[in-house]
């Protein structure tokens, strides 16, 4: 039981991150492209510059709730996932080095990179988090004593010696980057106004209806990878309100944002975002990480799970962190909440 509790705990500390985060870095994609002039550019950074550091600290609370309830599965995963989570960590700095700076050099050239970094690392931060992702479902070529390595691609085959780069991976890829744009284009409707608003609405329906094609396509490739992965949903025929839920979302996004309803698709967008994760979850229990040398290599939860009178201690400052990081959370976007002025470059 213990081990199902926490189970479900990390995927709530994942959706939470995803969610949170994931508006932002959906801002930073669009602040390449979307925005027009210097004024639209720091409304755009300041529809998330109260906020974007804080999301982050979910990426580290669901890593640190990782090592403490399921310490196998982190000691492999991050000397397996090295190279990527290097990658990752760089791409955190350059995001947030960029963002910081920009409003500290008023150089012409100098703001013009710093924006360009702060794009790039976003969209390439949403690839590879989609990757991550991707691999999980996959499988990794465990060995016996529990570990692995993948170097950055092999033959681009999700085989028994796969790299981290495949045609599975990459479409998780592409799915997370325009889960993710759609994302924060309905962020700027909510928090922008004028023009850059009506931009962001206007391309929300075009990203819905490529993330629609990439999902089911994403749906088949998963299935071809993983023959056992709806396994769980023909048990209990219940959980497939999952599926029914990601189609719905997707649909309340396009409704919504056509009637001009920005919080609704924006809440339609976090629910898509919540089922996805839930369902790919879902499709993995009891197996926290499954090896494609062989199914009695798989990471599963009775493998990785920590004591019980560990997880029974920690299941309750667990409960008070938590309280406490959701009290925060309601202050700092009840604090900042409303339109940014396009005039200036806070609220």
């Amino acid at each position: 039981m213990m081990g199902f509790i926490w189970f479900w705990l990390v995927a709530v500390m994942i959706v939470g991150y995803v969610v949170l985060d994931g508006f932002d870095l959906g801002v930073g994609v669009l602040h390449l492209f979307l925005v027009r002039t210097e004024s639209e550019r720091r409304a755009t950074l300041a529809s998330i510059g109260p906020v974007w550091d804080g999301n982050e600290v979910w990426l580290l609370a669901g890593g640190g709730t990782l090592y403490f309830a399921f310490p196998l599965l982190y000691a492999s995963a991050f000397s397996g996932f090295y190279l990527p989570l290097m990658i990752v960590l760089w791409l955190l700095i350059l995001r947030g080095v960029s963002l910081e700076l920009r409003n500290h050099i008023d150089v012409g050239v100098w703001r013009a990179l710093l924006d360009g970094l702060f794009g790039l690392a976003s969209a390439l931060l949403t690839i590879f988090f989609g990757a991550a992702l991707a691999n999980v479902l996959r499988g990794v070529p465990l060995q016996a004593d529990g570990y692995f390595f993948l170097p950055l691609w092999t033959n681009w085959q999700p085989g028994p010696q796969p790299g981290i780069l495949d045609w599975y991976t990459v479409i998780g890829g592409v799915l997370a980057l325009v889960a993710l744009t759609l994302h924060g284009a309905l962020w700027l409707t909510i928090k922008t106004s004028g023009e850059l608003a009506a931009r962001a609405r206007h391309i929300v329906n075009p990203l819905c209806l490529q993330l629609a094609t990439l999902t089911v396509i994403s749906l088949g490739a998963t299935i071809f990878v993983r023959e056992d992965s709806l396994d769980n949903y023909f048990n209990y025929p219940v959980t497939f309100i999952v599926p029914v839920g990601v189609a719905a979302s997707l649909v309340g996004i396009w409704l919504f944002n056509r009637k001009a309803q920005p919080v609704k698709a924006f809440l339609s967008s976090c629910l898509y975002l919540f089922f996805m994760l839930a369902g790919a979850c879902w499709s993995l229990y009891p197996t926290l990480l499954p090896s494609t040398t062989g199914a009695e290599r798989d990471i599963t939860l009775s493998r990785a799970i920590s004591g019980p009178h560990t997880l029974a201690v920690g299941l309750v400052w667990w409960s008070f962190g938590m309280a406490l990081a959701i009290c925060y959370i309601v202050f700092v976007y009840s604090r900042f909440r409303g339109k940014v002025d396009l005039g200036v470059s806070g609220h």
